[in-house]
């Protein structure tokens, strides 16, 4: 009995018992006399409606059956015996053939096949994401004759606008990624040679750092100088751009803030390393730099600092791998070397240690992808391997190996789906390792 009639059972005329369950037994063939045929469930009117338009059933009966005809073919698929009163709703909720699916695959779970015929309790199973595979072998070797097997040095890097620049001897020379044009940039002449390359973060500047202890702002496009400042007694080995800022690491301890816009040389000279500098990160918000030494050490400087603000001295090796999170403020990752071989983690706004991981060989490079929250780190003594971890779970999503040499020099293409790697056996290695963004949307 449904929720009207009950309630209604008060309104029924006073008889005998047999004429009331007459009554029941014949409900719906029955009207109250006192009260015209509606509902508390809120069910519309459909007096007014024009069915007839659509073809639509307006009886009860008729409005039963269609509904059981698009369950059952909901449910069992459009092949399930049916009664002979097959009527539906005419084009109305039907499924169109492309877009019919199993019931099952609607689930967000897998649903075990052996359980569907055998257990009505049925067992599903999370559907778990496979690990994503990275092609073992690189896509492109380029020979690179005299690239330097020197732990120190900085001397691959890729720009904002496709374009490889590698430090080869006395020269830079520029390989476009798009085109395969290789350009000479410049030749430092005999006495000198090239120690790092870095490009700017946006448009053609690139700066050098030579043997000598200059640095030099070339303008690529054109293939100019810009300018060329001093501020270093020995060799510069680490460059890193914040905006116009350009910092320079050299084998003299220090560390010199350049304003490519003044006319001084430098804006500022940091101390606090006691060996030659080798790392040199800014943040991705420009907020602070991080600094790596053959001292064992790693600094954190802020904007304005003369000293650094920041000491981190557990590694027990130089520290030249480098990488600060683009996924989280604050996140910096450190790799030792040959007697350390660690990547240790660090949070620089709350000034803790998080994490170790010991890798089994020397931590040469480290870079973060921007795709997806992994990082990269390239390898020297004993193994030479490349190793893509994933964060902060630290494990492996795939180890790479090729290079007969220390693994010394790493970049990332711009649109953070391809490294390209470096070693002293003269050959520049091109791997697709990172997801592209939009596949992770």
């Amino acid at each position: 009995m449904d929720k009207d009639s009950s309630h209604n059972n008060h309104l029924l005329p006073s008889s005998s018992s047999s004429n009331r369950l007459k009554r029941l037994l014949n409900s719906d063939h029955y009207t109250s006399p006192s009260k015209s045929l509606c509902s508390d469930r809120f069910i519309p009117c459909r007096s007014t409606s024009k069915f007839s338009l659509f073809d639509i059933p307006t009886s009860l009966k008729e409005t039963s059956t269609a509904y059981n005809s698009l369950l059952r073919t909901a449910l069992f698929g459009p092949n399930a015996p049916v009664t002979p009163d097959k009527r539906t709703a005419g084009n109305i909720f039907r499924y169109k053939t492309e877009t019919r699916q199993n019931m099952h695959t609607l689930s967000p779970f897998l649903v075990n096949d052996h359980d569907l015929r055998h257990d009505t309790n049925y067992s599903y199973t999370p559907v778990v994401k496979p690990n994503r595979e990275v092609p073992k072998s690189p896509f492109k070797v380029l020979d690179a004759p005299a690239l330097e097997d020197d732990f120190y040095l900085n001397l691959v890097d890729w720009s904002s606008h496709d374009v490889l620049a590698v430090g080869l001897g006395s020269c830079v020379y520029l390989w476009n990624a798009s085109s395969g044009k290789v350009t000479t940039l410049c030749d430092l002449g005999i006495g000198d040679y090239v120690c790092s390359v870095e490009w700017a973060q946006r448009g053609t500047y690139i700066a050098v750092g030579t043997s000598k202890g200059k640095v030099k702002i070339w303008d690529a496009s054109q293939c100019k100088t810009v300018r060329t400042m001093e501020g270093h007694r020995l060799r510069v080995g680490a460059l890193a751009w914040s905006s116009s800022i350009l910092s320079s690491g050299g084998r003299d301890k220090s560390i010199c803030q350049r304003d490519i816009r003044a006319k001084d040389n430098f804006i500022s000279k940091m101390s606090g390393h006691t060996s030659e500098i080798c790392g040199l990160k800014w943040s991705y918000d420009n907020r602070e730099l991080a600094s790596g030494g053959n001292d064992n050490k790693l600094l954190v400087w802020n904007q304005h600092s003369t000293q650094p603000v920041l000491k981190y001295c557990d590694h027990t090796a130089a520290v030249k791998a480098i990488a600060w999170s683009p996924h989280a403020n604050g996140l910096l990752a450190s790799g030792g070397g040959t007697a350390d071989r660690c990547i240790r983690f660090w949070n620089t706004t709350t000034d803790s240690r998080l994490s170790c991981m010991d890798t089994g060989s020397q931590v040469c490079n480290l870079a973060w992808s921007k795709n997806v929250n992994e990082l990269v780190s390239t390898h020297g003594y004993s193994q030479n391997q490349i190793i893509v971890w994933k964060y902060p779970s630290m494990s492996k999503v795939t180890t790479l190996t090729g290079h007969t040499y220390r693994v010394l020099y790493l970049a990332i293409s711009p649109d953070g789906q391809t490294i390209v790697t470096g070693a002293g056996d003269e050959t520049l290695r091109f791997w697709n390792v990172f997801p592209s963004q939009k596949s992770q949307i």
